[in-house]
């Protein structure tokens, strides 16, 4: 079983991705204003399916902040811990 993502993991995957620490990611930013493109969010999608949170890029690319991308993976790796069960 894969380990869960965690929000500090959540944050350093974006800080790889957009060249920052992961305390300067900024939850409240848009992911395409900050930088991130189409093949960057489908590499992160990848990423975190491979942790548990099923997850595509339309449903992240259809969220406009960081804060609610964690919130929908969060919410999918809960379904997923409840579907192990």
């Amino acid at each position: 079983m894969p380990e869960p993502l965690t929000p500090a993991a959540f944050r350093a995957d974006l800080a790889e991705f957009l060249h920052q620490h992961p305390d300067e990611v900024d939850l409240d930013e848009n992911p395409l204003d900050a930088g991130l493109d189409s093949l960057r969010i489908t590499t992160l999608a990848e990423r975190w399916r491979g942790a548990g949170a099923e997850v595509s890029f339309i449903e992240l690319a259809e969220r406009t902040s960081f804060g609610a991308w964690w919130q929908l993976l969060s919410e999918r790796q809960a379904g997923a811990t409840r579907a192990d069960v």
